[in-house]
């Protein structure tokens, strides 16, 4: 609970903050910084997307299935010995569940995607996959209100061909749960199908992934997201598209470096302990948790987090973590759950970054506003709301190795 004295009139007494006498106090109860809600920028248009809206789990190949509705991986290998050409349109599908539980970000389903191709294509190249669609998705499909979903039920709802063609000529993509406990992001190969419950970034460099998953960002997703129950819900407009990156970050060497030390431990101690990101990052916010290589995690957050604010220009902030709750609690009440412990910076610095960035923010809409960015920034996202037109997802030439 934020307790907070409003007056009417002028008011020439000092401003109390926490308990400390401050300059001002700002509509985001910081104080420094600006009282508007922070702009979409230019630089960060046509990189950030949603996954596919698949709308009919009857597309999928999927052994896990407990609804019957999926077709099982047996029939899958069987289709594909006798048509390997099929192998252009069954295509890896993976989703937030994946990417947090398995150690290795490995999907688990496939899914027929046609793209945007025409029924009579798709009847004449792949006649026994239409057939499992008409008969498992299509009754779906003309049971909804959504003209679109009836008239073209062979293809995805959102088929995402913007995605595509961003992503296009890259190996590997940087991707997030929408919804998940902690804020952790991941490389996934570039020649997947990926569920509405990602986001999928047209990145792959680990200097982009040190600024994502440093603690300057997920300071900024939290404040601008939203929850879930309990979980964090990552939003690409709110938290992505209005982040300001530090100047020259796509070439920046430090940042590269940090990046990718931090990425490739975690990754080798994901696979050794055979855990996910969620339990990973589990024992890294639990005060008890001493294991060395965990130690060594932070170490590297901590390493990664000073390059991320070297980069900005921001030395003096201190990158000293503690552990503190994510809110209050009744100790009393609470008994023995685990408590919502989180290994971060403390509130002040927090409040301090965050004024920064929001200033950066509107330093940066400022300049893009007097260059013409904003205007073609703006009408990039409108090209994409409304669809970069024909184009198919490539084919995973390692499908089945």
């Amino acid at each position: 609970v934020s307790v907070v004295h409003v007056m009417k009139g002028g008011f020439e007494g000092p401003r109390r903050l926490d308990e400390r006498q401050v300059p001002k106090i700002t509509a985001f109860l910081f104080r420094r910084g600006g009282h508007e809600d922070p702009v979409r920028l230019a630089a960060n248009a046509g990189k950030s997307f949603q996954g596919s809206i698949v709308l009919g789990m009857g597309f999928t190949f999927d052994d896990t299935d407990t609804k019957g509705v999926a077709t099982p991986i047996a029939e899958m290998k069987r289709i594909l010995s006798a048509h390997p050409n099929y192998r252009e349109v069954i295509l890896p599908y993976i989703g937030g569940e994946e990417v947090n539980t398995s150690p290795t970000h490995a999907h688990h389903r496939y899914v027929i995607n046609f793209g945007e191709r025409s029924e009579e294509e798709c009847r004449r190249r792949w006649p026994e996959l239409m057939a499992i669609v008409e008969a498992k998705v299509k009754p779906e499909r003309l049971a909804q209100n959504d003209r679109g979903a009836k008239r073209l039920w062979w293809q995805f709802i959102r088929p995402r061909p913007e995605l595509h063609a961003a992503i296009a000529g890259l190996e590997r993509v940087m991707v997030i749960s929408q919804v998940t406990q902690h804020v952790a992001f991941a490389f996934l190969p570039a020649g997947t199908t990926y569920s509405h419950r990602l986001y999928v970034f047209a990145l792959d460099r680990c200097a982009a992934f040190g600024v994502l998953q440093s603690s300057p960002h997920e300071i900024w997703a939290r404040f601008f997201g939203s929850t879930l129950e309990e979980r964090f819900m990552y939003a690409a407009v709110d938290c992505f598209e209005t982040f300001p990156f530090p100047e020259g970050w796509e070439t920046h060497p430090a940042l590269e470096a940090a990046g990718k030390a931090y990425y490739e431990f975690r990754a080798a101690l994901m696979v050794k302990n055979d855990e996910g990101l969620t339990k990973t990052y589990n024992r890294f916010h639990d005060p008890d948790e001493r294991d060395p290589e965990i130690l060594k995690l932070r170490e590297l957050h901590a390493a990664m987090d000073r390059a991320v604010l070297e980069a900005y220009g921001w030395a003096d902030i201190p990158t000293d973590c503690d552990f503190f709750l994510d809110y209050e609690i009744d100790e009393e009440e609470w008994g023995d759950k685990k408590k919502p412990w989180r290994y971060r910076w403390p509130d002040e610095v927090q409040a301090e970054v965050l004024a920064r960035l929001l200033e950066l923010n509107a330093e940066r809409a400022r300049a893009e506003a007097r260059s013409g960015a904003a205007a073609a920034g703006a009408e990039k996202r409108r090209r994409r709301k409304k669809g970069a037109g024909p184009t198919s997802p490539r084919s995973a030439e390692d499908l089945f190795s």
